[in-house]
């Protein structure tokens, strides 16, 4: 069961002009999360904003009961979230979500993520390593002045390509593009992917052209992730034109097998 709990932030620390990383004291959350969970946050003790606000657990340290996530400002609440101070206490709900990553009887992996998208991945990463299976990870970015994280995701990897749009840092292009000329000379036992919608589409369709196991991590607005609101339906591969299925995200998700959704 989600637990709720005032966290106190051990740590801030601004990765960009506009993304900050959390530390905080969560040993209740942390002792039970799986890599693919996420926390809901409320960003102030005042009425308004009044939803909480979803995002992804980037990191845990279980002996610690740290857990981290990392966060853009866009709007209200998370520039509000954004002058919290070391000390303050935040509001928050987890684990959430039902479908995380799943890497049992796995051997060698590709990790693929996208700009904002990376956060939920370098937990998975590390929890891959310490089973011993080999990891490609692949990253992209706008342009190198959003590349981030790059010497955690080392750690994790055994082989690690980043990519920007623009060519400015690493490889020039799109990571999805790099994925799909390893495949042909890779045997991976499956893809795990987050982040923009058309890299995940991409995702999907190689993993069925190629018969490889793909699990992608879906991002959508949840105003209360718990399953209340309905507000994060995604329709399901199995939906007829006269018969739409739905899952929610905040529930039989975030991560699902990429070949049972329709996005």
């Amino acid at each position: 069961m989600p637990k709720q709990l005032l966290a106190k932030l051990l740590k801030k620390e601004q990765l960009t002009k506009d993304i900050f990383k959390f530390s905080v004291q969560a040993k209740e959350i942390v002792d039970i999360s799986k890599p693919g969970n996420f926390i809901e946050i409320r960003v102030s003790d005042q009425t308004e904003p009044f939803l909480r606000r979803p995002i992804s657990i980037y990191n845990l340290e279980k002996e610690k009961g740290i857990l981290e996530f990392i966060f853009q400002v866009k709007g209200k609440g998370t520039k509000i979230l954004m002058q919290k101070k070391q000390g303050d206490l935040i509001d928050i709900i987890g684990p959430l979500g039902y479908g995380t990553f799943k890497t049992e009887g796995k051997k060698r992996i590709a990790i693929i993520g996208g700009g904002i998208g990376i956060f939920p991945l370098q937990e998975l990463a590390k929890q891959a390593k310490l089973s011993n299976i080999e990891i490609d990870t692949y990253l992209g970015f706008r342009n190198k002045e959003y590349v981030m994280l790059e010497d955690e995701f080392k750690k994790v990897s055994d082989n690690l390509i980043i990519t920007t749009d623009d060519g400015t840092y690493g490889k020039n292009g799109f990571a999805i593009n790099y994925l799909e000329e390893n495949l042909k000379n890779s045997n991976y036992d499956a893809i795990y992917a987050c982040g923009p919608l058309p890299m995940l589409r991409a995702v999907q369709k190689l993993s069925i052209k190629n018969n490889i196991e793909a699990q992608i991590s879906l991002e959508e607005k949840m105003a209360c992730g718990l399953g209340v609101c309905l507000g994060c339906a995604v329709k399901t591969s199995k939906s007829s034109k006269d018969s739409p299925m739905y899952l929610h995200v905040c529930k039989a998700g975030p991560v699902f097998n990429a070949k049972d959704v329709e996005f």
